[in-house]
């Protein structure tokens, strides 16, 4: 079989509907679009998701609360699972490169660790924020939990704009300089 000997297969295509080639044609006149209305004319073109006049679903549908764009999303590790790691891989050190290498979390991630499960040994724990518990855990064993967020999301070293404070002026009140009759 040579490339100019492929051929569709038998029925598989269909010429398309000549329309507007005149009345013995059956698809003359108004060529298959009715007479009148947006949908006969030239130029129309419907809306995204209209739904011929029926209510559409995405006004159908309740809205309820709102999308919060500040939000920060953390992927939870518990101290359950920092242990086990620590006696697979025997560091005390716990970085996002160690739990990247052994499949634990994506460097995209932002790491929460929380405090399920227990430490037996002394452990430095990088992490973007720790639960209460999970601090306090780490801490008693004699470890150390270094954060790399504050706790208002920003990073620990990243640059933050200068706040600029307005300073404040303290306006005092002019001396009445009148004296005071003496009787």
């Amino acid at each position: 079989m040579k490339l100019h000997e492929l051929k569709p297969a038998a029925n598989a295509t269909q010429l398309s509907k000549r329309i507007g080639r005149g009345q013995g044609s059956g698809k003359g006149g108004t060529s298959t679009k009715g007479h009148k209305g947006a949908q006969s004319r030239a130029g129309y073109s419907r809306k995204v998701g209209f739904e011929g006049g029926q209510m559409p679903i995405y006004r159908l549908v309740p809205k309820r609360g709102f999308k919060n764009i500040n939000r920060v999303e953390y992927s939870p590790i518990n101290l359950s699972t920092l242990q086990k790691l620590a006696e697979k891989t025997q560091q005390s050190e716990i970085t996002l490169e160690l739990m990247k290498s052994n499949g634990l979390i994506s460097l995209k991630d932002k790491i929460k660790i929380l405090g399920n499960g227990e430490v037996t040994m002394p452990l430095t724990v990088t992490a973007h924020a720790f639960s209460a518990s999970a601090k306090e855990a780490i801490d008693k064993m004699g470890g150390k939990c270094i954060c790399l967020m504050k706790e208002n999301g920003e990073k620990e070293n990243g640059e933050k704009k200068p706040v600029i404070e307005e300073p404040k002026v303290i306006v005092e009140e002019p001396k009445d300089e009148t004296s005071v009759e003496e009787k």
